[in-house]
């Protein structure tokens, strides 16, 4: 007969003591409410990209209306539901125009409004004068722009800016003079126009990733509101053609970058898996025998830059309803849009212009 064998109670491993910085979260969390913040853990890698949607970018594919056509065969989008008449406001396409350098020899010219190294100057010039003739009605409207850095920094513009051979450096642009345009030149990043329709003030953004981290939408509206008394009930807000959320693959740098800024960022991200037929048909072909974690075979994280700039539209106080989407994304739209990603960086530029026509009236 075995000995019965009698266990000895199991010790429980001794409490380990809190470290001196979590100790200090408390503290950390209350500095934080106080601003209205809440702290979050930087994740990335894996971690991060078991929390992002996961789509196809067909899925994610925003299709344009189709573009208006106006004086000189030249195609711009403007924007639904802004019909005031005080106010011209557009996005432009590369439909149009004179410029040669984005085209095939046999085809007819471009609407290049950008003064790139590849175009003729004077091309450019007569391209921005169809524009304004398209959006206004008349050639001589002049077009007042920035020296887009990828900033948050805004400037106020009048007409005498619009007349310098040298403009100032900034990626927003306010305008309270009619009788000018406002215009932001982009062929990937996004951008958003800005109306109060009391005050009869109108502004123009860009905001590639670098901008929007840096809250350029956020900020020119608050110059709105902190300059000219804007309230978020009279402004109105329309976000042009960018690069999609089908196309935009970004690396851990972007990513990094954008969940240090927002507490909604694992909403702008979307993990895309390749989608070319003969590898989802065939699968197998495609196998690794690498190490998990080193094989380039996987989802691409992919940005929603439209969304991001509109939850800093909301942040700022303007209304979900009063937020016009345009649509069309520039990369998987080459027929209607330049694409500096999709081609490489040979791309010309589009423009989002805005203004105030005629007299401006005394609120």
């Amino acid at each position: 007969m075995r000995p019965a064998i009698t266990k000895s109670p199991r010790k429980s491993a001794p409490a380990i003591p809190a470290s001196p910085a979590e100790r200090d979260l408390p503290v950390i969390d209350a500095l934080y409410a106080v601003g209205g913040l809440t702290r979050t853990g930087r994740v990335t890698g894996r971690g991060r990209r078991k929390r992002a949607a996961g789509a196809s970018a067909e899925e994610l594919r925003r299709r344009s209306a189709a573009p208006c056509t106006a004086v000189n065969g030249v195609a711009w989008l403007p924007v639904p539901g802004w019909r005031f008449p005080w106010l011209r406001a557009g996005f432009s396409t590369r439909i149009g125009g004179v410029s040669r350098a984005y085209c095939a020899d046999d085809a007819p010219g471009e609407l290049n409004l950008g003064f790139t190294a590849e175009d003729d100057r004077a091309a450019v010039e007569r391209n921005r004068r169809l524009l304004a003739e398209a959006v206004t009605g008349s050639p001589e409207v002049p077009i007042s722009v920035v020296r887009q850095f990828h900033s948050g920094l805004v400037v106020v513009a009048g007409r005498d800016e619009a007349l310098r051979e040298r403009p100032r450096k900034a990626d927003g642009i306010l305008a309270t003079e009619s009788g000018l345009l406002i215009g932001i030149q982009v062929a990937d990043c996004i951008p958003v126009l800005v109306a109060d329709k009391r005050k009869k003030i109108v502004a123009a953004f860009h905001a590639g990733w670098r901008g929007t981290v840096k809250r350029i939408v956020e900020t020119g509206v608050g110059r709105m509101r902190m300059e000219f008394g804007s309230e978020p009930r009279d402004l109105i807000a329309a976000i042009g053609p960018g690069i999609g959320p089908c196309c935009y693959a970004v690396g851990e740098e972007v990513v990094s970058e954008v969940e240090s800024q927002f507490a909604y960022s694992t909403e702008l991200f979307h993990e895309v898996y390749d989608e070319e037929p003969v590898r989802l048909k065939y699968p197998m072909l495609f196998l690794t025998q690498r190490a998990p974690g080193h094989s380039p075979i996987g989802p691409q994280i992919h940005l929603d830059l439209v969304e991001a700039n509109r939850r800093q539209l909301l942040a700022a106080g303007v209304r979900a309803k009063a937020i016009e989407i345009v649509g069309g994304c520039t990369s998987c739209q080459p027929e209607l849009f330049f694409s500096h990603r999709g081609s490489r960086g040979h791309a010309g530029r589009m423009m989002a212009v805005v203004g105030i026509r005629g007299e401006r009236k005394k609120s």
